[in-house]
């Protein structure tokens, strides 16, 4: 491999914003709905393996709440959350395997059921049941709160990406253009991008052939 070769991701869909671009940086310089950004971008990682989006989601999350992990840390003495210790849980392991996970990755229910073999509280809701309205306010309503995070499950086609079910946090919202911010942890594959609100919504609505469920987002928070 050439050295100097400059590793890119996916090219982006037009109705998509590279985050990282002039018109990206706008509009989160402009968005009043980002308290749960700064929490994110600090624990923001990638995911290790192709079915573990929802793995790498939720160590996020964890570790911008705080929560400390049941297994040995990779850092020593300090308490960290990866996508390795993520299972080190017993709760944890009776619901999915890291071998489960690998194989399969996992549904909307089992993300929720996760979060909580720790101490948060997991909310799901399933987009199939929501309207455009209401799927809007709750989430625009809850990326305003301290502690609180958006863990959406989407299918990528739908957004005009590359092609299956995925998860990953939303961490703001742009009421001008009516667009949420996700931070794809499949950071090899695409950046994070603004979507327009509809569009995610539809891409949420979609059924997982797994849970015959639609797919939707879950509110996690710490349940003390």
């Amino acid at each position: 491999m050439d050295k100097n070769v400059i590793a890119q991701t996916l090219p982006l869909s037009s109705n998509l914003i590279n985050f990282n671009s002039s018109e990206g940086k706008s509009l989160f310089l402009k968005s009043e709905v980002k308290e749960s950004y700064f929490p994110l971008s600090i624990h923001f990682i990638t995911q290790d393996s192709p079915s573990y989006c929802g793995v790498a989601s939720a160590v996020m999350v964890l570790n911008a709440l705080s929560i400390y992990p049941n297994g040995p840390s990779d850092y020593g003495e300090f308490h960290y959350f990866t996508q390795k210790n993520f299972f080190d849980n017993p709760k944890t392991q009776a619901i999915l395997t890291a071998e489960q996970v690998a194989k399969k990755g996992m549904t909307l229910d089992q993300l929720g059921s996760l979060l909580q073999s720790y101490p948060v509280k997991a909310k799901v809701y399933y987009s199939q049941v929501l309207s455009l309205e209401e799927f809007r306010k709750i989430i625009v309503d809850n990326l305003q709160k301290n502690n609180l995070y958006i863990l959406v499950n989407y299918l990528r086609k739908g957004i005009g990406e590359e092609t299956w079910g995925h998860i990953s946090p939303l961490a703001a919202y742009n009421q001008q253009t009516d667009r949420l911010l996700i931070l794809d942890v499949s950071r090899y594959k695409y950046p994070p991008v603004w979507v327009k609100v509809e569009e995610l919504w539809k891409a949420t609505q979609t059924i997982d052939t797994t849970s015959h469920k639609s797919r939707g987002f879950v509110l996690v928070n710490r349940s003390f």
